[in-house]
């Protein structure tokens, strides 16, 4: 971080939702409409993150 306080001159990335630059009070978002549209998407299912089932995790419910 430079000295004087000032922020790092790399780019900001643009809105994640619609591709505009993002502003501070919504970042990443532009907007709050934008941060809305995420939220949604999250609590609606459209975002997941996957996972892979193996057979060992069956194994850890059953007691032996």
């Amino acid at each position: 971080m430079p000295a004087d306080g000032a922020k790092s001159a790399r780019p900001a990335k643009p809105c994640p939702i619609c591709g505009k630059p993002p502003v501070e009070a919504s970042r990443p978002f532009c907007s709050e409409r934008c941060r809305e549209v995420d939220l949604n998407r999250w609590l609606s299912g459209s975002y997941a993150i996957p996972a892979r089932e193996t057979d060992d995790e069956d194994d850890m419910d059953e007691p032996k």
